[in-house]
């Protein structure tokens, strides 16, 4: 099981100094995240793919992002975020098809992102809608041999389920996100393997409290500090056979001391774990 950290792909200013602060802290993986489609050309394909093998990264999932309005609360965020408001859902089509074909040409099969909040309500016309959208980017990935990964946290777990079943795609997977079910208020991640847990194919480890109040998401905590627990979640995971990749993600300022500092306590915490249940 290998255990990295997330690299922005906004600008590829800075993008050497970045894989190169990777490798100085001994991670050899990452997963690429990004909202700027305008990067995602070619010949910055093929620049990467040299810095990717000069500094040995291999880069286990491109975090597609998509244009538009992001407000990350629970008022504006289901009206901005994602496939699932139809003001947007065609450009961003667009985006997510983009994006994966730029990771296409970096060798990168899973491609992840957001869908939004997904209807709870299976009989809401737009739940239908939305999965229709989410087929079509599906089949360009299958087309491309790729996967394509819903981070979880905006959805309740079965409300994800749901969606997969209606879209009846087979490349269709999670990427879970430790914190993000209880940020959201949606539930936590031990639980959602029992729904979720074949479908898993990376990991956010990240860590939070739920919400105090129904407006803001609950307060992300360095890895340790919050609900999520991460014991039990690695017990069960290796139940399930998952021997993946655990993509350490803390949402500060990237390279930032503080930022720096907790990611590296969290592979010393999340390795321990990790070698007293899989070795």
């Amino acid at each position: 099981m290998k255990i990295g950290t997330c690299v922005s792909l906004n600008t590829m200013e800075g993008i050497e100094e970045r894989l190169a602060a990777l490798r100085k802290n001994n991670f050899d993986t990452c997963q690429l995240l990004t909202f700027s489609p305008s990067v995602w050309t070619a010949e910055n394909a093929d620049i990467l793919k040299v810095l990717l093998q000069k500094y040995g990264i291999t880069v286990s999932a491109f975090w597609c992002g998509w244009a538009g309005p992001q407000v990350w609360d629970f008022y504006e965020g289901p009206i901005t975020l994602g496939l699932v408001p139809p003001d947007y859902r065609q450009m961003r089509i667009r985006n997510l098809c983009d994006g994966a074909d730029f990771a296409l040409r970096l060798g990168i099969t899973d491609v992840v992102t957001h869908m939004g909040f997904i209807p709870e309500n299976p009989n809401d016309p737009n739940f239908n809608t939305f999965c229709v959208a989410v087929r079509e980017v599906a089949r360009h990935l299958k087309n491309n041999g790729q996967y394509l990964l819903f981070e979880s946290g905006q959805e309740t777990p079965v409300t994800m389920l749901r969606c997969f079943e209606k879209v009846g795609m087979d490349n269709l997977g999670v990427n879970l996100d430790t914190a993000n079910l209880i940020l959201y208020g949606k539930g936590n991640p031990v639980d959602a393997l029992d729904v979720l847990g074949k479908y898993v194919r990376n990991l956010h480890a990240k860590d939070g409290c739920f919400p105090t109040n129904g407006h803001a998401l609950g307060e992300e905590k360095p890895i340790g500090e919050g609900r999520a627990d991460f014991k039990t979640l690695f017990r069960k995971l290796h139940g399930l056979g998952y021997d993946s990749h655990v993509t350490i993600e803390r949402e500060l300022e990237e390279g930032s001391t503080r930022q720096v500092q907790d990611i590296l306590a969290a592979r010393e915490y999340l390795q321990k774990i990790i070698d007293e249940i899989y070795f």
